[in-house]
């Protein structure tokens, strides 16, 4: 696909590439482990609760647009691979603006997410021994801050391993699920499908809450993207992110909707040990599985310390981005011997470590940041379909990856967000992440058209893409890579 090539510059300092120190088998358990945190396995009770068994509508609404998404963000990364990932693009297609302010906000939604993925490994260590939840949250930090901070290849083992445990719990639940549906599975308090539509029906509370439990659902799904951001720093980017991207949805598919299809079946929807419990813990009690607590607890620490892993990891390299751009302090730009931007990964470790310390001696601040970052997922979902549509429109004619039904399907999911976007100013519970959401969003915007200006002012011309743009160490693909 076209795009404006990078401004000549002077020979780069050493110590500014990213390696290619990820394997296949590790990107492919990235682009797993991505979209499976503790929003499945205790979160979804709450999209269950609000929606009653019509939940598997909500997930396969959401499902349904983070697959389009990810095709049309996998037709320009396979074009283009780039650790920036859409935020590269959207600097080339949309301008520099875009680039700027979508940039920043995703690495505030990771930063955000340390503490978040920290507070609740915290708390589950702390409730099996008599430790203060600060003291492991603080520790789980540090260590996968630590192994960032080493090479690329520990996070991918790290991530690796962490996604291989989540896949067999997943897989087990499944399996027990389905002997318990059957009536197989020895032991067990329930069985059959009969919850689909026994306890009020299959919609219990309407058709408004499908919707309000689609934006639970979506936000589950947050970090598919993120195998095209770990992708540059692989020996075959190309290859790695068209795997990631077909195979999205029997992932999502399998995954999500199969396990929120097994707890449906098998628990009332008003449950209160749903609720309580989380989703998988209930259905394990169900079934009398011997200490699903204890279960549950190891794969929450699992889960979220994999969250926090892969949030270490994709701030850093959001910044490491921005600071090629010239986006940001340039300081974030410099890599190690080993070509880790160790910069970019203490800096964003510090602030997250820093609201975790929030959360605990000021607690009505920390909501108030948490809130600031709940429609980041819905605005960079838009961003791709606007960058995608913008780069198609100038003439980029994609090569091995292919958004389906262009120009219809992107104008429909660009239509789609935007209805999300509005459910969230009806709905009372999601107004003020809205708001503040899209308060940081306008100053970011703001001060991404001013820095625009000011660059055309002194160059005399468009603001071209900084030095770095292609992140990885790999140089940019020559011109046969993409067809003009």
């Amino acid at each position: 696909m076209q795009h404006h090539p990078p401004e000549p510059a002077p020979a780069s300092p050493v110590g500014t590439a990213l390696t290619q120190g990820l394997k296949g088998r590790q990107i492919t358990m990235i682009s797993i482990g991505g979209v499976i945190g503790a929003g499945l396995f205790v979160g979804s009770s709450t999209a269950v609760a609000t929606a009653g068994p019509a939940v598997l509508i909500s997930f396969l609404l959401a499902a349904a647009l983070v697959v389009l998404v990810m095709q049309m963000l996998g037709e320009m990364a396979v074009a283009q691979p780039d650790t920036g990932s859409f935020s590269t693009y959207a600097d080339r297609a949309l301008g520099r603006w875009a680039g700027f302010s979508i940039g920043w906000l995703y690495w505030w939604f990771y930063i955000l997410v340390i503490p978040i993925e920290a507070i609740a490994a915290g708390e589950v260590i702390a409730s099996l021994t008599s430790l203060p939840s600060w003291i492991p949250a603080l520790a789980m930090i540090v260590l996968l801050a630590g192994s960032n901070l080493l090479a690329v290849r520990n996070y991918g083992e790290f991530e690796y391993w962490f996604a291989l445990l989540k896949v067999v719990a997943i897989v087990a639940f499944l399996v027990l699920g389905v002997l318990a549906v059957l009536g197989v599975l020895p032991g067990s308090d329930t069985r059959g499908v009969a919850h689909l539509w026994s306890d009020g029906g299959f919609a219990p509370k309407g058709a408004t809450a499908i919707l309000a439990g689609l934006l639970t659902a979506m936000f589950s799904f947050q970090g598919s993207e993120i195998v095209t951001i770990a992708a540059a720093e692989s020996e075959e980017p190309r290859k790695n992110i068209k795997k990631a991207v077909r195979a999205v949805v029997w992932r999502l598919g399998l995954f999500y909707i199969g396990s929120i299809l097994v707890v449906v079946c098998l628990v009332p929807w008003n449950s209160a040990g749903l609720a309580e419990s989380g989703s998988y813990q209930a259905v394990l009690e169900r079934m009398n599985i011997p200490g699903a607590g204890r279960i549950m607890d190891v794969v929450l620490v699992v889960a979220v310390s994999s969250c926090l892993n892969s949030a270490v990891y994709t701030a850093s390299r959001m910044v490491f981005s921005l600071a090629g751009r010239g986006d940001a302090p340039a300081a974030f730009a410099r890599t190690s011997r080993s070509g880790v931007p160790r910069n970019a990964v203490v800096a964003s470790t510090v602030i997250g470590a820093a609201a975790v310390i929030a959360n605990y001696l000021l607690p009505a601040v920390f909501s108030y940041l948490i809130a600031s970052s709940g429609a980041i997922a819905l605005m960079m979902y838009l961003v791709i379909a606007l960058t995608q549509y913008a780069t198609r429109r100038k003439g980029g004619r994609p090569d091995e990856v292919r958004m389906w039904g262009f120009p219809y399907l992107t104008l429909a999911t660009i239509a789609f967000i935007g209805g999300v976007l509005v459910l969230m100013a009806v709905l009372p519970g999601h107004r003020l992440e809205l708001w503040l959401s899209l308060g940081l969003a306008a100053v970011l915007v703001g001060v991404g058209l001013v820095r625009q200006r000011r660059l055309r002012g002194t160059t005399g011309g468009p603001a071209a893409p900084g030095p770095h743009d292609g992140a990885a160490a790999a140089p940019a693909p020559p011109a046969t890579a993409s067809r003009p």
